[in-house]
């Protein structure tokens, strides 16, 4: 019997998950900590998990490994080398493990996204490596999560991983990244929207193959960017064995426990889309629509222990939510509110007004105003609106007393981020315009002078 692999992905994250099994039993590759999904699949398949490997220490995400584990009785690999305070299975370059009959599968150890990074190669007829943070889709993993003086050692590893798995693993190999799909943890978007891909096609397209290892680390290091302020708490909460999600109802707010929470300094997250909350809001709420990288945003800006409210038009926005934000350490919502802005408060409603490029090229021509571009850094070097402040949306909440007072228009890439921050300058008080469109299709058109600025090369 041939081995079905499925994918559990989690595309807030950029992240896939994975369950392989033979129709009886199932070995499980990094998965995230609502592991009641894949506790589903495998009741779904009709198979019983026996084995959880994990690649790496997680940086971007709480494992869900220990607690499978722990809920199946099954063995848990990690890393013999990595320091771990729980009881694992230690695992080392060159060990096979025979899951079944069927499954025999080989750790390599391909660092570069971490010291100890270990790929998975299901051996067989249908070969496929898991290669969590190292060979991703046109692409590898990001060398500089473990601090800057390792970037440059874990680049030169991370060259020789890929090339080690071109040419240990035959072309026919499936590759099974855990990163790369929109994850920051990537070190560049270059897989695009591929889906799938084998060591063969990786050896045709991915850089890390074409590239000699001088250019490779040159371009792998300029072309990092700022990466979640959350991932600092992953590392230690791996290593701690933490538990799976507890998902139970919060507790329910009213408008008057709303109101003492907004003026205890908390954080009321509306996650509504951007639409919604441009219409009418509490005032002082804060925009983490559900329908873009919600957790990654939330838990990048928050000072991290800063109790978090939700607000959804549904049980299941609110549900949803709560899931996303457990997979990155905020374990518990401090309560929750549905239904609309109105039943949240007894103030009038605040409106965030939205505008296109079109309309900020108009007003420019009348008033005197402030466009904040809070892109990464990356995207405002390759070209910006003139006269721009640029202020990355990871630092809004720090630096908020370098946006001027008056008003200020907002814009991303799209929409997303500018509402996010558009959201937390409104909450100072500050006239704002979030600008809902898109720059690379519309800002020139609009006739806004665009200027790139090389400079920022090294900001």
């Amino acid at each position: 019997m041939s081995t079905t692999i499925i994918s559990i992905e989690t595309p807030s994250l950029g992240d896939r998950s994975y369950l392989a099994h033979d129709g009886e039993v199932a070995f499980v590759v990094d998965p995230q900590r609502d592991i009641d999904r894949v506790l589903d699949a495998a009741a779904k398949a009709g198979v019983r998990i026996t084995h959880v490997f994990e690649t790496h220490i997680h940086n971007d995400y709480v494992t869900g490994g220990y607690a499978l584990a722990q809920e199946t009785g099954a063995a848990y690999f990690v890393n013999a080398e990595d320091e771990v305070s729980f009881e694992r299975t230690g695992i080392r370059d060159g060990d096979v493990v025979e899951v079944s009959p069927q499954m025999r599968v080989r750790a390599m150890h391909t660092p570069g996204h971490t010291f100890t990074h270990l790929s998975y190669v299901l051996e067989g007829p249908d070969p496929a490596v898991f290669s969590g943070g190292s060979l991703l889709f046109g692409s590898t993993g990001r060398p500089d999560l473990l601090g800057e003086d390792h970037t440059h050692a874990l680049a030169r590893h991370q060259y020789s991983s890929a090339r080690r798995l071109a040419t240990e693993l035959s072309d026919d190999t499936k590759v099974m990244p855990t990163h790369g799909f929109g994850s920051f943890c990537a070190a560049t978007s270059a897989g695009g929207d591929t889906t799938a891909s084998t060591i063969g096609r990786e050896r045709m397209i991915n850089p890390v193959m074409s590239q000699d290892e001088e250019d490779f680390v040159a371009d792998t290091l300029a072309g990092l960017d700022a990466y979640p302020a959350y991932y600092v708490h992953m590392d230690p909460a791996n290593a701690s064995g933490p538990s799976a999600s507890d998902l139970s109802e919060p507790e329910r707010a009213d408008k008057d426990q709303l109101r003492r929470r907004l003026e205890a300094g908390e954080w009321l997250v509306d996650l509504r889309t951007r639409t919604a909350f441009a219409k009418g809001h509490v005032p002082g709420t804060f925009n983490f629509g559900l329908d873009g990288q919600f957790a990654t945003y939330l838990g990048w800006l928050i000072p991290w222990g800063t109790p978090v409210t939700l607000l959804g038009e549904s049980r299941d926005e609110v549900a949803e939510a709560q899931r996303e934000l457990s997979r990155i350490g905020i374990d518990r919502p401090a309560a929750a509110a549905t239904g609309r802005p109105e039943d949240w408060t007894n103030s009038p409603l605040a409106e965030l007004p939205s505008a296109d490029f079109a309309d900020l090229a108009q007003v420019r021509h009348h008033r005197p105003v402030t466009v904040l571009d809070v892109r990464r850094v990356s995207e405002w070097r390759d070209g910006h609106i003139d006269g721009a402040v640029h202020l990355p949306i990871h630092d809004v909440v720090t630096r908020m007393d370098e946006v001027p007072e008056g008003e200020v228009w907002v814009h991303c890439a799209s929409g997303y981020r500018a509402s996010i921050a558009a959201s937390l300058v409104a909450a100072t008080g500050r006239r704002v315009v979030v600008v809902d469109d898109s720059f690379d299709g519309s800002a020139e058109a609009a006739g806004l002078p665009i200027v790139t600025d090389q400079a920022a090369a090294s900001a």
